[in-house]
């Protein structure tokens, strides 16, 4: 059973699809200085025009708060098989799932805070398209 923690809870405005999508993306605060400017791999296997569910790393447990507090944002690129060039967003986390003790990895839900229209767009197309061949 898995234990989620929420900051705020929204209706969900668009579609999600399972899918398995590489994920890059760097931790990035204006507020805290976080002493890494590391370059992270992770997956997505949920992605939605809003946002997308993380699995990868987290370097500090102690950073859930100010993540949760959007003191601390990611910026991801995602690596849609569709698309040959990397789709940049900032991303805020809305929650993380329970994380397993001594476990480095993690599942955040994260939210879409600033992604340019055509490179939305780009995300919804490939959803259209996952949809259309299950």
């Amino acid at each position: 059973m898995s234990t989620r923690f929420e900051l705020n809870s929204t209706r969900r405005e668009f579609v999600r699809v399972q899918t398995d999508i590489p994920v890059r993306y760097k931790f990035l605060s204006k507020e805290i200085d976080l002493g890494t400017d590391q370059i992270f791999e992770g997956t997505s296997n949920c992605l939605s025009g809003g946002g997308l569910l993380l699995y990868g790393r987290l370097p500090s447990l102690n950073w859930i708060p100010a993540l949760l507090m959007s003191k601390i944002h990611l910026g991801i690129n995602l690596l849609l098989p569709s698309s040959d060039e990397p789709v940049k967003a900032l991303c805020a986390c809305s929650w993380f799932e329970e994380i397993p003790e001594g476990s480095e990895r993690c599942t955040m839900g994260l939210r879409f805070e600033n992604i340019e229209k055509e490179k939305q767009d780009l995300i919804l197309k490939y959803l259209i398209k996952a949809q259309m061949t299950k």
